[in-house]
């Protein structure tokens, strides 16, 4: 199956693979009482009470081709979401126990940003999309050998997983009896409690001149600064926000429930919203480690994107909300 091009949202990062079987969005579902904040439970899901805040941003460098807005007041019934995204090591336990091949598996190669690869010269035999020139088509890349033959995850099992497309974190939630959140879910969740703030911990993005999420350091796209490395984190990493949750700007971008529409904001109610018509992409949070405020800063809380469901990519994974 030849692999097709790329398509993306201008500034996005992810990348196409080839379309399988659709599987069907679970709708929204929450129950319990109103009031407190969290509570972990043993699966690793915190549990986020019914809410009711603020979607949607109004930021001055946003995207409005993307339909941040306008900002609204949403209510959501309780629900339950994973502390972190999933991992190397629990995507291995799917796979193992159901012989699962993702689509980059089906396809023979997936997308890998140039700076991950271990030398130029190899970099520089990978074919680019047409328009992409920091990506690279490498074959044999997928979630098991994030940068292709040579690499692997074996000292990688608590990264997140990566080259997931929509219907493989689909597969997944089947197999585990979760499902992927709503947008608005994502979105109540990345606040962490925080009311109109446009980062998981607050307005400024540096605290004391460090880093709160791993985003692009240094000059996009050739010139990383010196001490990071372009590539994911453990899911660990960084302080969580106020809901205990980790990583939910930058590091992955994280795959949602819903169709991708620039009307969500105009098409949605305001009580559990989800957009559940296909228009044959589906949304995206929180940004990547590729992310830089030159040219996609979509790891502010408010940001959102979408890609076609079959796409997979270095910098593609996603986190699971409980079913009830």
């Amino acid at each position: 199956m030849p692999m097709r091009s790329a398509v993306l949202a201008t500034g996005a990062e992810g990348a196409s693979a080839p379309a399988i079987t659709r599987v069907d969005t679970p709708e929204c579902v929450g129950r319990g009482q109103a009031g407190g904040t969290r509570l972990a439970i043993d699966e690793g899901l915190v549990l986020i009470h019914r809410q009711q805040f603020l979607m949607g941003s109004r930021d001055p460098d946003g995207f409005p081709d993307d339909g941040e807005g306008p900002p609204r007041l949403i209510t959501l019934n309780p629900f339950h979401i994973a502390a972190t995204t999933v991992t190397n090591a629990q995507f291995s336990d799917f796979v193992r126990d159901t012989r699962y091949m993702t689509d980059a598996e089906r396809l023979g190669a997936s997308f890998v940003f140039q700076g991950q690869l271990p030398s130029q010269a190899g970099a520089a035999a990978c074919p680019r999309p047409r328009g992409l020139p920091w990506w690279r088509v490498v074959e044999g890349a997928s979630w098991q050998r994030p940068e292709g033959p040579g690499s692997h995850i074996h000292e990688r099992l608590d990264y997140p997983v990566v080259h997931i497309s929509w219907f493989d974190a689909q597969a997944y939630c089947a197999w585990s009896g979760q499902r992927l959140p709503t947008e608005a879910e994502w979105e109540c969740a990345a606040r962490g409690g925080l009311h109109g703030k446009r980062y998981p911990w607050g307005d400024e993005l540096l605290h004391e001149g460090r880093f709160r999420c791993n985003i692009w350091q240094g000059a996009f796209p050739d010139g990383p600064a010196a001490g990071w490395k372009p590539g994911p984190m453990p899911v660990r990493s960084f302080e969580p926000n106020g809901f205990g949750l980790y990583n939910m700007a930058g590091n992955v971008w994280e795959w949602c429930a819903d169709a991708f529409t620039p009307d969500y904001h105009r098409v949605t109610g305001v009580d559990n919203p989800a957009v559940l018509t296909d228009t044959g992409r589906r949304s995206m949070r929180g940004g990547s480690f590729l992310c830089h405020v030159s040219y996609c800063n979509r790891y502010r809380v408010g940001a959102r994107n979408g890609n076609t469901p079959d796409s997979a990519a270095s910098n593609c994974g996603f986190r699971i909300c409980g079913m009830g």
